[in-house]
C-alpha cells in the first residue's frame, strides 16, 4: 500500500520475510520486475495532498522471484532498508524546507499588499511575528538537514541526525504552511491561492518516510545508546 510511482514503475524494491520467527533477520530485499506474473497495481489513490505523485497499492499473487534478484545477503534486508532511510530522510526533509519556503514567500508578498485598517497587514506586529517564526524555523531546518547530509557524506552513521532533520523540517513545513493560510485569512481557505495546497502537501511529510512519532523514537533511542557508552562508572 502507498507505493510511490506504483502505477508507472518497471521494478519494485520489495522487503519480504522468509521466517517471521527470525524477526528482522528474516527480512530479505528483492528486486521485482512489475511485469512478472502475479504482479499488479491498483488505481491511483485519491489523496488529500501531493496529488501529482502517483501512489497506488501493489498486489502480489503467487509471484516467483528469481534468486539472482536478491539484493544483498539473506539476512541483509532490514539493514538495507534502515541504511536507505538514513539517506532518504534528509532528502525528504529538504523537500519540506522547499514547501515551507514557498509558503513564506507567498505569505510575505500577500502581507505586503493586503490592506487592513489603512495599512498593509505586514505592518501589524502579530503578522510580523508569524513571518519571523517562519524564517527562523526554515533556516534551522535547513542547517539540520545539511548536518545530517554531511555526516552521511563522511561515511558515518547518521540515524539520529537524519531523524532530527526529518522531524523538525516536517513539523516546520506544517506549521509554516498553516500560518501562511492564517496570514491570507479567508482567501487562504480558498483554492484561489496556492497556500491551501501547500498546507495539504505538507501534512503527509509528517507521515511518510517515518512518521513524526517514529522519528522521535529513533532520536531518543540513539541518545540513550550514546549516553550508555559514555556514562561514568560510579561504582
Amino acid at each position: 500500500m502507498w507505493i510511490t510511482n506504483g502505477g508507472y514503475a518497471d521494478f519494485y524494491l520489495v522487503f519480504a520475510t522468509t521466517d517471521p520467527q527470525r524477526r528482522h533477520k528474516g527480512i530479505v530485499c528483492l528486486i521485482v520486475p512489475s511485469n512478472l506474473e502475479g504482479v499488479s497495481h491498483g488505481e491511483p489513490i485519491d489523496k488529500m495532498g501531493q496529488r501529482a505523485s502517483n501512489t497506488t497499492a501493489v498486489m502480489f499473487k503467487d509471484v516467483k522471484v528469481p534468486r539472482e534478484n536478491l539484493l544483498g545477503g539473506e539476512e541483509e534486508g532490514f539493514k538495507k532498508a534502515m541504511a536507505a532511510l538514513d539517506v532518504t530522510r534528509p532528502m525528504i526533509a529538504i523537500g519540506a524546507v522547499g514547501v515551507a519556503r514557498t509558503a513564506l514567500e507567498l505569505a510575505t508578498q500577500y502581507a505586503r499588499k493586503r490592506i487592513q485598517f489603512g495599512v498593509p497587514i505586514a505592518h501589524h506586529q502579530s503578522v510580523q511575528f508569524m513571518l519571523a517564526d517562519m524564517v527562523k524555523d526554515i533556516e534551522a531546518a535547513r542547517l539540520l538537514i545539511y548536518k545530517a547530509a554531511w555526516v552521511a557524506d563522511q561515511g558515518l552513521r547518521n540515524s539520529k541526525e537524519a531523524a532530527i532533520a526529518k522531524a523538525f523540517a516536517a513539523d516546520t513545513a506544517m506549521r509554516v504552511t498553516t500560518d501562511a493560510v492564517q496570514i491570507y485569512g479567508g482567501m487562504g481557505y480558498t483554492k484561489w491561492h496556492p497556500v491551501e495546497k501547500l498546507m495539504r502537501d505538507a501534512k503527509v511529510i509528517q507521515i511518510y518516510e517515518g512518521s513524526a512519532q517514529i522519528m522521535r523514537l529513533i532520536i531518543a533511542r540513539r541518545l540513550l545508546q550514546e549516553a550508555e557508552k559514555t556514562a561514568p562508572d560510579w561504582r
